[in-house]
C-alpha cells in the first residue's frame, strides 16, 4: 500500500483526492520536483529544494515549508516503501479558488508528496533518440507541472521506436523532452549552457561538478544540430535514469552506434560518487 503525504496528513493514496477547483487541475498552476533516494539517502536534498524554491518563486508562490520540515516528510515516506532506491514526487499548486486567472484568489496552496521504488531500467547498452523542434514554453527553467508538450514529444519518439526526443530551437540544442543532453566530440564533452529553455537538471550539474573536479576537457556552451548529429557520443540525463548513452539518433548510429569510452569514464565516476554519498 502506497502512503502518501497530502496537506499535513499521511494517507493511503487510495484515499487520497483534491477538489476539483484545484488550480492544479484546471490551470496547471504549480510545480514539482522528482528527487531520487539511495539506500535510503536522499540524493542532492539541497540541491532539489533550491530548484524548488527557485520554481515557487518564478510562479510568485512562497515555499510552504522549510528545507528541515521537506526532509521531515520525505524520512516519513521513504520508511514506507520497502525497497531502499525509491523515487520522492513532490507537487505544490496554489490551491483550490474559483475558475479565475487572478491568481490573489488563492490563499492555501496544496501540497502533496510520495514516494515509490524506482523502476530499475538497464539502459547502459543506449538507446535510441530522435530530434524534434523544441515547441514547449519560454519558461523551461521552471519545473512547472504544465507538462503536456514533453508528453506529446515522448509519445512522438515511442511512435519512431525510440525513448526520447532532443529538442531544437532555432538551430540549437536545448535538452531531452524530460532530460538534459550531453554530446562528446574529439575527446571534449559539450552540454548547452543554463538558460529558461533549460531546466537546470541536478543530475546534469552533478555531471558538470564530476568533469571539473577530475579535470576533463567540457564546456557549458551552443550546440547546433549539425553538432548534435555529428557527434561521437551523445548523452542524456535525468535524476532516474542517471546518465544514458544514446546510439541511435533519427535511426542512423550515433559514432560508432555502441557505448563510447568517455560515458563508460563519466558513468563510472559518476556511480562512485553515488556510492560514496549514500553510505
Amino acid at each position: 500500500m502506497t502512503t502518501v503525504y497530502l496537506n499535513g496528513e499521511y494517507k493511503p493514496l487510495s484515499e487520497a483526492s483534491i477538489n476539483v477547483l484545484d488550480r492544479g487541475f484546471t490551470f496547471g498552476d504549480g510545480v514539482y520536483e522528482v528527487i531520487p533516494i539511495f539506500n535510503r539517502t536522499i540524493f542532492r536534498f539541497d540541491e532539489h529544494m533550491q530548484r524548488l524554491e527557485n520554481s515557487l518563486k518564478a510562479i510568485f508562490m512562497e515555499n510552504p515549508y522549510s528545507s528541515s520540515e521537506w526532509f521531515s516528510i520525505f524520512e516519513k515516506l521513504i520508511e514506507t516503501v520497502e525497497v531502499s532506491e525509491q523515487s520522492i514526487y513532490l507537487q505544490v499548486t496554489r490551491g483550490v479558488t474559483e475558475r479565475d486567472h487572478d491568481i490573489s484568489l488563492a490563499e492555501n496552496p496544496t501540497i502533496f508528496a510520495m514516494s515509490r521504488p524506482i523502476e530499475k531500467k538497464d539502459l547502459s547498452g543506449g538507446i535510441n533518440a530522435i530530434t524534434h523542434e523544441d515547441i514547449r514554453w519560454q519558461y523551461c527553467d521552471i519545473k512547472a507541472i504544465t507538462l503536456l508538450p514533453s508528453v506529446i514529444l515522448r509519445h512522438k519518439a515511442k511512435q519512431q521506436g525510440a525513448k526520447e526526443a532532443i529538442l531544437i530551437r532555432d538551430g540549437y540544442i536545448t535538452e531531452g523532452a524530460a532530460s538534459n543532453v550531453f554530446i562528446c566530440k574529439n575527446n571534449e564533452i559539450f552540454t548547452p549552457p543554463k538558460n529558461n529553455n533549460v531546466l537546470p537538471g541536478i543530475t546534469r550539474d552533478l555531471v558538470v561538478e564530476i568533469l571539473a573536479d577530475h579535470k576533463m576537457a567540457y564546456s557549458e556552451t551552443t550546440i547546433t544540430g549539425e553538432e548534435l548529429l555529428n557527434a561521437d557520443e551523445i548523452w542524456i540525463t535525468s535524476s532516474t535514469w542517471e546518465i544514458v548513452p544514446v546510439t541511435q539518433l533519427n535511426n542512423m548510429p550515433v559514432g560508432t552506434g555502441e557505448v563510447g569510452p568517455l560515458w563508460q569514464t563519466v558513468n563510472k565516476l559518476y556511480q562512485e560518487f553515488k556510492s560514496g554519498y549514500c553510505h
